[in-house]
């Protein structure tokens, strides 16, 4: 592909945001976006389409750098031997800006991977719209948009982030299924310059949208990666977890015994101790299998894919490390979009519940816990996959009915000895339902707090009346949810489900 022999940083700029705000100084081959495809892809396997294809732009001096290929390199290969479509941004040309011909290249291979049941993978690296194109680049990136937007829940879309995208370019990552971002990358509307000009803000790149900022407090980076070969790598991880279509079966590998054999091997019996939940999930599922999504944000719930049997499942846990596992509006959003993802895919889900409540407070109430909480209700009461729950050690109030109870569709939920299962926990329901008996005897505290927990919490219970499918212990975890996977296996035939809706 023919590319510019030096860098045009001026050319284009997003929308609000300057190339000088966001391209790196280093000064990496002209062929970066062939390179970084064919360092994806299988080798010798890539074949570009549309590579001739030219801007049809006149004025600001654009007749005079019409470049083949529009600063976009894009077609189809292989990944492990699967099919997929790939495209990837040129900052060496034209600032990787985004024209006419450069929107139409990307949004005909997201509409090629639809028509042809593949996954499409974007390497974003771009200072935005072509502002020198007008409108004509604004409705480049409605093309992009549209495109992204009809292949959602039906091909998996990821996006790789590995420099700038800025201003229109940041809404087709969002609008994808997942997202990595590279230690170079950064990702912002609205650029330092404007936000300066504007606010008076003074602000760096890396500070306003880096990848520290959208790990940890957006939530809009899935992944992180140090450079840009570690993630490419993730980006193949993350297909082979799962199928090219909607209306496909996920990959199948060899099986691998878990990492340990005991999961409840460090759950403390005291329901308020903390642990790490994902040394359970390390016992449940095939070694090494567990990849995490959003591992700094929303840090109270864990989400990720795993194999079981060398099939790939999603993964949900409450995080008792972290507040307790409590849920909240952040961790509520951050599970409902990852249950939906999975769903679209056909992943059937495996919830490990060990979760206090909802986070109360005037906080929570104001950020809207009640719209997002109910992201994720609707999120587990929809999913058409099959959905398993193990109750480790409690779950109480609301948040035992969102966590996948049997009550909004869960196949079966599985619980170990001592769980806990109620509308509270033991000290704030003797104070509400003993109150005039402790107003009269208060040193009968102890004493009616354990009356409640073995007439109301008992995890034997709530298996009494169906709420919990089977007390089993913690050592058959792995076998019993794998039994339940292998029934709920083999369904009706998936077609397409539902699309992924943005965070």
């Amino acid at each position: 592909m023919a590319t510019a022999a030096v860098p045009d940083r001026e050319a284009g700029a997003g929308l609000g945001a300057e190339l000088g705000d966001v391209g790196a100084e280093d000064l990496r081959p002209p062929d970066a976006a062939a390179s970084r495809v064919e360092r994806f892809l299988d080798d010798g396997s890539f074949l570009e389409l549309g590579s001739a294809r030219v801007h049809r732009a006149t004025g600001f001096g654009l007749e005079r750098k019409r470049v083949p290929g529009d600063g976009v390199v894009a077609g189809t290969g292989t990944l492990d031997g699967r099919p997929v479509h790939v495209f990837a941004q040129d900052r060496y040309v034209l600032g990787g800006s985004l024209g006419e011909a450069h929107a139409d290249r990307i949004a005909d291979t997201i509409g090629r991977a639809l028509r042809g049941g593949t996954p499409v993978v974007g390497i974003n690296d771009s200072g935005g719209a072509r502002i020198q194109e007008g409108v004509a680049a604004l409705d480049g990136y409605g093309a992009v948009f549209r495109a992204n937007v009809a292949a959602s829940g039906r091909v998996p879309q990821l996006s790789v982030v590995l420099g700038a995208c800025a201003g229109g370019a940041v809404y087709s990552p969002a609008l994808m299924d997942l997202t990595i971002m590279s230690d170079a990358a950064t990702m912002f509307l609205t650029g330092p310059r404007v936000v300066r000009a504007v606010t008076g803000e003074d602000v760096d790149a890396r500070t306003l949208g880096g990848p520290e900022v959208h790990g940890a407090r957006t939530g809009s980076a899935h992944l992180l990666a140090p450079d840009d070969d570690a993630a490419l790598a993730l980006a193949g991880r993350v297909l082979s977890y799962l199928p090219s279509a909607a209306w496909l079966p996920a990959p199948v590998v060899d099986p691998v015994a878990p990492a340990h054999d005991d999961p409840g091997a460090s759950v403390p019996r005291d329901p308020r101790a903390p642990y790490d939940v994902r040394d359970v999930i390390a016992g449940v599922v095939d070694g090494g299998s567990f990849l995490e999504l959003q591992e700094r944000w929303a840090r109270n719930l864990v989400v990720g894919f795993a194999r079981m049997e060398g099939r790939s499942v999603g993964v949900i846990a409450n995080q008792p490390a972290w507040l307790a596992g409590v849920l909240d509006a952040t961790a509520s959003e951050k599970g409902a979009r990852f249950v939906r993802m999975c769903d679209a895919f056909g992943l059937p889900l495996v919830v490990l519940v060990d979760v206090p409540g909802f986070l109360p407070g005037s906080e929570q109430e104001h950020g809207g816990v009640i719209r997002r909480g109910a992201k994720l209700l609707h999120a587990f009461t929809s999913a058409t996959v099959p959905r398993v729950s193990l109750v480790l050690r409690k779950a109480y109030g609301g948040a035992y009915i969102v966590m996948n109870s049997r009550s909004i569709g869960a196949d079966a939920v599985l619980a170990w000895p001592g769980a806990e299962l109620a509308v509270l926990g033991a000290e704030g329901a003797a104070d509400l339902v003993f109150r005039r008996e402790l107003e009269r005897h208060p040193e009968r505290r102890d004493e009616l707090m354990t009356r409640y927990r073995e007439d109301a919490m008992d995890v034997g219970v709530a298996a009494g009346r169906g709420s919990v499918s089977e007390i089993i212990a913690p050592e058959d975890s792995r076998e019993a949810l794998l039994g339940l996977l292998r029934a709920l296996r083999d369904g009706a035939p998936r077609g397409f489900v539902h699309d992924n809706l943005p965070q």
